[in-house]
């Protein structure tokens, strides 16, 4: 009996090592190994560029629509291949005709019904080769829409993503606040520029992104493109890239409070995208693929149970005379929940790093929770301290 358990110990530790280190370690080791074997390819020119529509979706975004309008025409991008268009999803207050008199070429007055069908009907209202994406929050570099066309280049490409750089206010700032998710978020990012280096990316974000017209997939109303996207392009033999030139600056969640509060929200639509909306199905994808899916999406889901497990195991081997081994694991992991339970009166970097950890592994079963009591609304609202 405590042997079975010592198993399941090691075997729940060893899945959560690998998703959270071993996954990263492992793609790195192969690019390296990719890149020293892989004659250098030329470099794919874009000529002509080609036409774009940048959509942004917006619900009661007046405080923050002027000012993206605005960034939108410092793009460096010729103004006569850029259509900016603004999908207003049921907004109720001066987001349409803030965005009309700031220059925006396009703007459609919805229902409520959801980013997903804001962005859909402006796509289906564009004309262009291809359509970006962008929140209303989020400002872009001059150069990112170029940076982001030139992943089409290459015809495989069918979604590229570019980057996102939090921030406390100050694009350029370096933020102080309670949230560590820029600590998690370079590491993401890094991975996602190895993911896309080897194959294609497993997620991207609803800051900065693009797809080809023709590309375009509608999805439910209540799964997001960020997710659903990239898995959908490679099922159709399109790669997902990431575009690491291509900058976006966002607003980060002052506390880690607001930070669980926010994946939550997000986990609730991600859930409904793994169990329901295909992720899951691997007949289409590439072995590779498929085993970046389950290395980076479903394992790191399924972090907090591992966690669980793993408790819930050690404590028992522990119990049933367990040597010093488990003692000492059984030990640390309840160090690392004392921890984050100090982080938030100490305020201390590794206090506050490990309160990260605990909660946003927490927002993962939470937010399944709320999707099998309720589901996953299509709506969405603003995060706390983002605008």
């Amino acid at each position: 009996m405590r042997t079975a358990l010592e198993i399941a110990f090691w075997v729940a530790i060893g899945l959560i090592a690998w998703t959270q280190l071993g996954y990263g370690l492992c793609l790195w080791l192969l690019a390296k190994t990719a890149a020293a074997e892989a004659p250098r390819q030329p470099a794919h020119a874009q000529s002509p560029l080609p036409s774009v529509s940048l959509i942004i979706a917006a619900h009661d975004e007046e405080t923050v629509i002027a000012a993206k309008i605005q960034n939108a025409l410092q793009l460096d991008y010729p103004r006569k291949l850029l259509q900016i268009i603004v999908a207003c999803d049921g907004c109720s207050d001066e987001t349409a005709a803030l965005a009309r008199s700031s220059g925006a070429d396009l703007v459609l007055e919805l229902p409520r019904g959801g980013k997903v069908r804001a962005q859909d009907a402006a796509v289906a209202a564009s004309e262009a080769e291809l359509a970006a994406f962008s929140d209303a929050n989020a400002l872009w570099e001059p150069s990112a829409l170029t940076a982001l066309v030139g992943a089409f280049a290459d015809p495989r490409v069918g979604y590229a993503c570019g980057q996102v750089v939090y921030s406390n206010g100050d694009p350029r700032a370096h933020p102080q606040t309670t949230n560590q998710e820029g600590a998690y978020w370079r590491y993401e990012l890094a991975l996602r520029s190895l993911e896309s280096a080897l194959c294609s990316i497993t997620a991207g974000n609803g800051a900065i992104y693009a797809t080809r017209r023709a590309d375009y997939i509608v999805v439910d109303a209540a799964m997001g493109h960020d997710l659903s996207f990239p898995f959908n392009m490679v099922k159709r033999g399109r790669r997902a890239v990431f575009v690491r030139d291509a900058i976006s600056f966002e607003r980060m969640v002052p506390s880690l409070e607001g930070e669980l509060a926010r994946k939550r929200r997000m986990m609730a639509h991600t859930w409904a995208i793994v169990l329901r909306g295909g992720m899951l199905d691997f007949r289409a994808y590439p072995p590779a693929y498929a085993a970046m899916i389950v290395s980076h999406r479903l394992l790191r889901y399924l972090t907090p149970f591992l966690h669980l497990a793993a408790l819930a195991f050690n404590l028992a081997a522990v119990g049933l005379g367990g040597g010093p081994l488990y003692i000492a694991t059984a030990a640390a992991q309840l160090l690392v929940l004392l921890a984050a339970a100090l982080g938030r009166p100490l305020r201390w970097r590794a206090l506050l790093i490990a309160r990260y950890y605990v909660l946003t592994t927490v927002s993962l079963a939470a937010g399944l929770w709320d999707w099998l009591r309720e589901g996953a609304s299509p709506s969405w609202e603003a995060a706390e301290g983002t605008r």
